[in-house]
């Protein structure tokens, strides 16, 4: 098994003479125009609806379940983009032959959506209404996979775009979703949490083998990574090119270069980085993915042959806006819980087992900082993702923290990490934790916020 931080150092070590590289000089362009979301108002758009059914499109993979968005019936592709401050409201249809759960990853304290302590699964052919107040801004994630090990089909993920109520210096926005699949000899994608029996690794990119993103000289673009593969970290690499990191997991960050362009993300972890084409025209920059076993191409910043959007770089940007977060835990007055991961354990369960009256992992208090001991006791590289609320990654001797905030986290075999988070939200939550391996099963259990 690769070792996590080794997958960006791994990725590196192709042979660097077949990228193409390059440098040159930059023409007069337009001044930067700052990216603005359509906006989507239950309130003026009533017919929002999201569908859980088959994606008759992906054929391919056996027309694996998915969410789509739809208004008044239609598709509407800039439907999941929202702003900062609304209220998204909008009625779940499962037209799926079984229950299903939805499953956030990036919203914090809204108890009315969390599945199984709060919201029941969906019956098949059934209908509910969901709101959303939209606090912060940020790369979300949305999927069905709760419920989904050793199904028939396997399902895809749903990137929602919340866009920041201030302007944004860049030129453009993309999202970047990444899943993976095994197929089968007869070319079908086989459901996670079953045995894939020699299937073969297939990767996708918004629902694509490849993508050519086509980018002018000293264009900014704000590239939004998901992980929505099903077991799998990944390390995603951009060669020639400046990858400055600005939010991980919907929360800011303190803005830093990834190492040699290289960004590692467990399974539903999102990275938001602006990218500068600092570049010809002409020049082809690989997007490569690695898998922990061999690095493949997925797509490419292709450097377009119009002239420079403008005569030089742009200055680096500044940080995004703050949602509001606790700039400094408060360690010493924390409450401290160890939290073994690795199942079975005592007190996880399948999602399909779950039920409210197991005993919670932990229990605090309204307004107080918790931290949490994580131990991976297995041969496996673990990952946990924590609803309701953001953590910091803690240093080694809980002598400080690491200058972002997470949701979810992969953690070596054997080894422990410490995360601490405000318990800011009352409710009852769901804390997950799956192998990084198709065959695991996902488990859960619950902690409570008084």
């Amino acid at each position: 098994m690769v070792r996590i931080e080794a997958m960006a150092d791994r990725i590196l070590r192709l042979n660097r003479r077949r990228l193409l590289a390059g440098l040159g000089a930059a023409a007069f362009g337009p001044a930067l125009e700052p990216v603005l979301f359509p906006t989507v108002r239950a309130q003026t758009q009533p017919g929002l609806a999201l569908h859980a059914k088959s994606d008759v499109s992906a054929s391919q993979l056996g027309k694996p379940d998915a969410l789509s968005w739809a208004l008044n019936g239609s598709g509407r592709d800039d439907a999941g983009k929202l702003r900062r401050g609304e209220n998204l409201e909008f009625v779940l249809s499962n037209d799926l032959p079984v229950p299903t759960a939805l499953n956030w990853r990036g919203l914090d304290g809204v108890q009315a959506t969390e599945p199984l302590t709060a919201r029941t699964p969906l019956a098949a052919g059934a209908r509910e209404n969901l709101q959303i107040p939209l606090r912060q801004a940020g790369t979300f994630l949305c999927d069905l996979r709760l419920l989904g090990d050793g199904q028939a089909r396997p399902s895809r993920a749903l990137a929602v775009i919340v866009g920041e109520s201030e302007a944004v210096s860049v030129d453009r926005d993309e999202v970047c979703l990444l899943e993976d699949w095994r197929l089968g000899s007869d070319g079908t994608a086989i459901a996670p949490g079953t045995d894939p029996k020699g299937a073969t690794p297939f990767y996708t990119i918004n629902g694509q083998a490849s993508l050519d993103i086509s980018v002018r000289t000293n264009e900014r673009l704000r590239i939004r990574f998901i992980n929505g593969c099903q077991r799998t970290v990944v390390a995603v690499k951009i060669d020639n090119l400046d990858v400055r990191v600005m939010a991980l997991d919907s929360q800011p960050a303190e803005p830093f270069l990834a190492r040699n362009g290289a960004l590692v993300l467990a399974p539903g972890a999102r990275a938001d980085v602006f990218i500068d084409a600092t570049a010809p025209p002409g020049l082809v920059s690989p997007i490569l993915l690695h898998d922990g076993k061999e690095a493949r191409p997925i797509g490419r910043l292709v450097i377009s042959d119009q002239p420079p959007i403008r005569a030089d770089r742009l200055p680096p940007a500044p940080p995004l806006p703050a949602t509001g977060l606790p700039a400094q835990p408060d360690l010493k007055n924390a409450l401290r819980f160890d939290v073994p991961l690795g199942g079975p354990q005592p007190g996880w369960v399948t999602p399909a087992s779950f039920a409210p009256s197991l005993t919670p992992a932990f229990r605090a208090k309204a307004g107080r900082t918790v931290v949490l001991a994580l131990t991976n006791r297995t041969d496996i590289a673990t990952v946990f993702h924590l609803h309701g609320h953001h953590f910091r990654l803690l240093d080694r001797l809980d002598d400080g923290w690491k200058p972002f905030w997470l949701d979810t986290l992969a953690i070596e075999p054997g080894a422990t990490q410490r995360v601490a988070f405000a318990a800011e939200h009352s409710g009852h939550w769901l804390i997950e934790a799956v192998a990084t391996d198709w065959t695991a099963p996902r488990f859960v259990r619950w902690y409570s916020v008084e």
